[in-house]
């Protein structure tokens, strides 16, 4: 494990590695380190993404200002769990339909919304 701190602030190297175990009921205790890393204090929530290739990218959720989201997201978090196999790539033409119908256009998220979009 390779770490360099600097003004009080954990910057860690490109690869870093920790391990943790799970218990019986399939909960395991984040390590130090990662909790640090991810700023995460007690009741935070925890996003994993599940890329195609089986690597998983472990994130410190947002807090979403809108219950029906969240619920929504917690929806899918629960139905990827219980199904992971139900998880399948974007077919490749429907990739390349997307980025055509999308060509060209740019986006702002953090622009206000225009009053009469909300």
């Amino acid at each position: 494990m390779l770490l360099y701190l600097f003004r009080k602030e954990m910057v860690m190297s490109a690869t870093f590695e920790l391990e943790s175990t799970l218990t019986d009921r399939y909960q395991t205790t984040v390590p130090d380190a990662v909790r640090r890393a991810l700023k995460l204090g007690k009741r935070d929530r925890i996003r994993y993404v599940v890329q195609s290739n089986g690597s998983v990218i472990l994130q410190r959720a947002e807090q979403s200002d809108d219950p029906v989201l969240g619920s929504f997201l917690d929806f899918l978090a629960r139905n990827i769990a219980e199904h992971p196999q139900h998880l399948r790539a974007i077919d490749t033409d429907l990739a390349k339909r997307m980025r055509a119908l999308t060509k060209g256009v740019k986006v702002d998220l953090e622009a206000a919304l225009n009053p009469a979009d909300e």
